[in-house]
């Protein structure tokens, strides 16, 4: 089952929307507009999404078949309780978010409304520029939906250009946390290891570290391979 050409709106400009917004345009799919505060923001979307239109949540929703929330994950709970105390969400309207740690549950003021709900995932760091369209190649996408629209979530995380994988709703925070660790161990040893060779007076760490991680990290990963699926 693949969706057909659907017109999107996306509720937020962070380093995500924008982005995941153009693989959708590359896909076919039409953007009718994108909710972004703030100077940076705009400036983001309109970088990663030429000539796209600036338009409030409530427009946004009223618009788009299918809405895809990447604010904060703090603030998605609030965002979507409080478009639904307006009677925006629509029947059959597909409501994607892309909060790591939430699967369906997160949106089921929504789903009281209608809505078709799906949490997407992408397993990556985003730069916020179009340099995370080639990333997306070679990531994959955490896939939580109803059965029935399951397919759906799939095919969406495909036309976005990665792998999807299927997680359960309650293995969402699991996934999040072994995300959240790698992320955040990567991150840390990186800045430590940056700092020393500046005090040393090396110029250009991030050149000499550059190759050390990457080959590090392959050699981790092909340490670890994964474990057979069961027939």
């Amino acid at each position: 089952m693949k969706p057909g050409r659907l017109g999107v709106g996306i509720i937020g400009a962070g380093r995500v929307g924008p982005v995941l917004g153009a693989a959708l345009a590359g896909a076919g799919h039409a953007i009718v507009g994108i909710d972004a505060t703030g100077a940076d923001a705009v400036e983001r979307a309109e970088a990663v999404l030429p000539g796209v239109v600036l338009l409030d949540a409530p427009t946004i929703v009223e618009r788009a078949e299918l809405v895809l929330l990447t604010v904060p994950t703090a603030e998605l709970p609030g965002l979507v309780a409080g478009l639904a105390a307006t009677g925006a969400w629509q029947p059959g309207q597909i409501v994607v978010h892309t909060a790591a740690e939430h699967g369906i549950a997160v949106l089921q003021a929504a789903i009281a409304r209608g809505a078709i709900p799906i949490a997407l995932h992408p397993a990556m760091t985003f730069t916020g520029t179009s340099l995370d369209l080639a990333r997306l190649l070679e990531a994959t996408i955490a896939v939580t939906a109803p059965g029935p629209v399951l397919p759906i979530g799939q095919a969406l995380a495909v036309e976005m250009g990665a792998e999807p994988i299927v997680v359960d709703e309650a293995d969402r925070p699991a996934y999040a946390e072994a995300i959240e660790v790698a992320a955040g161990f990567a991150d840390g040893i990186v800045a430590q290891a940056m700092r020393q060779l500046h005090e040393i007076g090396v110029e250009r760490p991030a050149r000499v570290l550059g190759g050390v991680v990457r080959s590090a990290v392959e050699s981790a990963l092909a340490r670890y391979p994964d474990p057979p699926i069961d027939p």
